[in-house]
């Protein structure tokens, strides 16, 4: 389980993370989104131990995480936003140093495990230099999954793939989800929270503004969307509890365009965070 009370981290006078409280239990997927620089990196690199807040803690199973917390530390995947592999080794060295840091025994087995289940065996000897932008962050994953981590954390896990690559990284994640592993994942994909998260935090400007499933955050916004141009040829929304109320209202609508239709995440994050989805 992990707790995160009271957390904030700023940067000279800009505050990153201000006042968070969450609590993860076991098992849960979680997905944190969030506009750029809404603080969603610097909580992560708060939670693994990377960076020291600036009030608040977090507690991974009861134990305070800081940088130096190996054992805590040792029942973490991480996945971080950008590359962690060493690009002159093969993948199947990366998987190799990773075991070696981690003291795996048997890791031979393990990593043969791991290149079948990321679909990267057959391209064990090829350097990751030589490989695709999908197999390079499945091999990222994979080497997180090296020591069997209760504790899964994933920054932006699909950023800059292809839809093929990213759902194939999908089932991956899909996979995890059936093994009790309990996984907090940032994306900018709202798609990919919705498929994925049991629950999703909206976070901007450092704070938790919405907490919830994907489905109830939707029917407490409106489960049906009436999306319009309005008079400055802007798209504009209004929400409704019901399809018919959306009908009764759209008829009243003078506009060229206009479109009823089930309310989506993306429509949650656009009308809270009130700025455009990256």
């Amino acid at each position: 389980m992990i707790e995160i009370r009271n957390l904030s981290k700023k940067f000279n006078d800009f505050t990153a993370v201000s006042n968070i409280d969450l609590v993860i239990e076991q098992g849960e997927f979680i997905g944190v989104l969030g506009p750029n620089g809404a603080g969603k990196t610097t909580m992560i690199k708060i939670i693994t131990g990377l960076l020291k807040p600036t009030a608040g803690n977090v507690y991974i199973n009861g134990s305070l995480m800081n940088r130096n917390n190996r054992e805590v530390k040792g029942i973490m995947g991480i996945v971080p936003q950008y590359s962690n592999l060493d690009k002159e080794l093969t993948v199947y060295e990366n998987l190799v140093f990773a075991a070696k840091l981690f003291r795996v025994e048997n890791y031979k087995n393990k990593i043969y495990e791991l290149l079948d289940f990321a679909e990267l065996a057959e391209f064990k000897d090829r350097t990751v230099a030589n490989l695709s932008g999908g197999m390079a962050r499945r091999l990222t994953i994979a080497k997180a999954l090296i020591n069997d981590p209760d504790i899964i954390i994933l920054d932006e896990p699909t950023v800059g793939i292809d839809l093929n690559g990213r759902r194939k990284i999908w089932d991956i994640l899909r996979y995890l989800k059936t093994k009790n592993k309990t996984v907090l994942l940032t994306t900018h994909y709202i798609e990919e929270a919705d498929y994925l998260c049991s629950r999703v935090c909206l976070i901007d400007k450092g704070a938790i503004i919405q907490d919830s499933t994907p489905k109830l955050l939707k029917e407490q916004l409106g489960a049906y969307t009436v999306e319009y141009f309005d008079e400055e040829s802007k798209t504009a929304y209004k929400f409704f509890k019901s399809k018919q109320e959306a009908l009764d209202c759209s008829s009243g609508i003078e506009s060229l365009s206009r479109t009823i239709r089930e309310t989506t995440l993306e429509d949650v994050f656009y009308n809270y965070t009130n700025r455009k989805v990256m």
